[in-house]
């Protein structure tokens, strides 16, 4: 089977090729000429089905797409499915490790509980859909640590764990991530 991955993002399609080993995953670099689609739902879910629908659309291949995020428990759960943009400026991951930093600069790091959200869903050419949930429990440290992984991963220490998500080998943060969990209840519906 060939799945089309609706991003650009090349450290999102190397994971997700880890985590669907077997599945042929192929991202939008093979499609120049498909839609850059908007993110405009207020929610993990609606976004993921949004890009899912438009790329199946367009390519005729069943269509893997997922938003995901960090909800902060200090923020009311922001910068939630506005992360990769929190900043103003899509994808700048210093910029909006810099400006969430800052937000919590003076909250107490029992405070600091957060949350990795992924929602990935499939669009089939037929109009078939579905769509499921990944959660990662953590908390925000206050200062990037570690090279691994991109997003939030440098500030992010997931439940149980003393380093940062970017400081995990791709294999350990796979095994425990949002997006893992997320990819690995997908690859079940498609087996």
């Amino acid at each position: 089977m060939k799945l089309v991955l609706a991003t650009r993002n090349h450290g999102k399609v190397a994971e997700l090729r880890r985590i669907l080993d077997g599945i042929d995953v192929i991202g939008l670099d093979e499609f120049p000429d498909a839609p850059d689609v908007p993110e405009t739902e207020l929610t993990f879910e609606g976004n993921a089905l949004l890009k899912a629908r438009a790329i199946a659309a367009h390519t005729g291949l069943p269509s893997v797409a997922d938003d995901s995020g960090l909800c902060v428990d200090a923020l009311n759960g922001m910068p939630g499915v506005f992360s990769a943009r929190w900043s103003g400026r899509h994808g700048d991951d210093q910029a909006n490790l810099d400006l969430l930093l800052g937000q919590l600069s003076d909250v107490a790091p029992e405070h600091r509980g957060a949350r990795f959200v992924c929602v990935a869903a499939i669009a089939w050419p037929s109009g078939e859909e579905d769509a499921v949930e990944g959660l990662m429990d953590g908390c925000v440290v206050d200062a990037p640590r570690g090279t691994n992984g991109f997003g939030y991963d440098p500030i992010f220490v997931a439940e149980g764990e003393s380093r940062t998500t970017a400081e995990m080998p791709p294999d350990e943060k796979d095994a425990i991530s949002h997006r893992g969990k997320a990819f690995r209840a997908l690859a079940e519906l498609l087996r």
